[in-house]
């Protein structure tokens, strides 16, 4: 998607009504354009990051992400893996659940890197993970226990 057309054409279209004054008139409004190139693309973008969100919240599953190459951006779906990787959900329980974290790049990078040498997508792999460390903290305090029975 190219922005600069539309920047462009924005500014194409004061340059024409300007054009209806005088000469000062037009001059003014080019340069108010010229000024205007950067507040514009700016604008142009959130209302893309706007529409992504409103058309990402009418998906079933996955998400429309903004992606920038360079000042252009791109609309992107990204569908959402549902892991079921061998992780058991309690009856009745759906993959509805969402938290949102803040990591440092470098342990996102680490998540990204272990869930790629297992084939499965990073949220699966966080799931996956957080599930069997709840599985094992529940496991360790069981094992404190004593079970079983005497025979006498």
């Amino acid at each position: 998607m190219e922005l600069d057309t539309h920047i462009q054409a924005i500014q194409a279209d004061l340059a024409a009504t300007a054009g209806l004054g005088d000469e000062a008139t037009s001059e003014a409004a080019r340069r108010l354009s010229e000024a205007l190139t950067a507040t514009l693309h700016l604008r142009l973008l959130d209302l893309i990051g706007e529409a992504a969100s409103e058309i990402g919240a009418q998906l079933d599953s996955g998400r429309v992400e903004v992606r920038l190459a360079g000042r252009e951006p791109e609309l992107v779906v990204v569908s959402e893996d549902i892991p079921d990787e061998g992780i058991k959900l309690p009856a009745g329980e759906e993959y509805g659940g969402r938290i949102t974290l803040r990591l440092p790049e470098t342990i996102k990078a680490g998540i990204e890197a272990a869930a790629a040498q297992e084939g499965i997508s990073a949220n699966a792999w966080l799931v996956k993970t957080v599930a069997n460390t709840l599985h094992a903290r529940t496991a360790k305090r069981s094992r404190n226990r004593m079970q079983g029975y005497a025979q006498g």
